[in-house]
């Protein structure tokens, strides 16, 4: 016997505002066009004034647990991603926690900037598989509106604001690759590229500071590197790229997104897109993406699901479980 995490539930949550790339005309010099042609992105969701990241994520924890059809006292823990926490502490997983009125268990949260719902996941996974907990939420939610340079028209028009969940629960397996559940992971981190993908302040440095970010350097180190953690995911598990009912990666760019595909040798209607509709929202744009994935009826149980990502630090890695 084998215990593997399995999803139990997915869901999300978009702010109520929505910006399309026609309002960032009146501002700084860009176009509907040229946004659409470079990133892929129509719109993207803003926060209310007052509505922080842990509100976003209890919202998207909610959606889940009802997918999950459970409730909120039977979860263990929660793991929270995000680079955009309410305050510098408590974590945002504890707000999480007490807005779901769980009195027990443990929260925390992980900070990987765009990588974060991948790391977290891979935490989540690791505590199940130790018997440290039996049932996960695990949660991906950014502001990065907060963070943005509004007059820096190569980085304002890529990001928004959302929230997505998964709670992951253990289950036997037989230790094949047929299991449902997490089947492998892949971890990566190199500090030699900080100067590329940014956020220029911080608590030490008494300001919150706006995201900064080389975008062609992004784009070259995204490609590479997602395509190489992906086939070293799936060569843990056993498996390859012919095996792949969906990838379903970071939603940075379509372009990034496109060129990945490419290098796993996989035409576009294996990967559920959705940076269209919700820009770049970070650590939250993996949960997102699997919970709308799953709404459309593309992704089905069993169905074999890559995740990868990449973000400041840089920090990047990748998935393979099976729905």
């Amino acid at each position: 016997m084998t215990i593997r995490a399995v999803v139990k539930g997915v869901g999300h949550y978009l702010p109520e505002r929505v910006m399309q790339n026609a309002e960032f005309e009146s501002f700084v010099d860009t176009s509907d066009e040229w946004i659409r042609s470079r990133s892929g992105i129509e719109r993207r969701h803003i926060a209310a004034e007052g509505q922080s990241t842990s509100d976003l994520a209890a919202r998207a924890a909610r959606a889940a647990l009802a997918d999950a059809g459970i409730e909120a006292e039977t979860v263990d823990a929660i793991i929270l991603a995000t680079s955009t926490p309410d305050l510098t502490f408590p974590s945002a997983a504890t707000m999480v926690q007490r807005e779901l009125g769980m009195t027990h268990g443990f929260a925390f949260d992980v900070q990987a900037v765009c990588a974060g719902f991948v790391y977290a996941l891979t935490t989540a996974n690791a505590m199940i598989l130790t018997g440290q907990a039996k049932r996960v939420l695990v949660i991906g939610a950014e502001t990065f509106s907060r963070i943005i340079d509004w007059t820096d028209r190569t980085t304002c028009v890529l990001f928004g604001d959302g929230a997505g969940a998964l709670v992951l629960e253990a289950a036997e397996g037989d230790g094949s690759s047929a299991d449902r559940g997490i089947l492998s992971a892949d971890l990566n981190s190199d500090g030699r590229h900080r100067e590329i993908l940014y956020v220029d302040g911080g608590v030490s440095t008494g300001t919150t500071g706006h995201l900064r970010m080389e975008g062609r350097e992004v784009f070259r180190h995204a490609v590479e590197k997602l395509a190489q953690t992906a086939h070293l995911s799936l060569e843990k598990a056993g498996l390859g790229p012919e095996d792949i009912d969906w990838v379903v990666p970071h939603q940075a760019n379509i372009r990034i997104i496109q060129a990945t595909a490419k290098k796993l040798g996989l035409s576009m209607d294996r990967v559920v897109v959705t940076v269209q509709d919700h820009g770049n929202t970070s650590a939250a744009s993996i949960p997102l993406a699997l919970s709308v994935g799953q709404a459309r009826g593309q992704i089905k149980r069993d169905d074999l699901v890559v995740t990868e990502a990449i973000g400041g630090g840089l920090a990047w890695g990748s998935l393979v479980l099976r729905w």
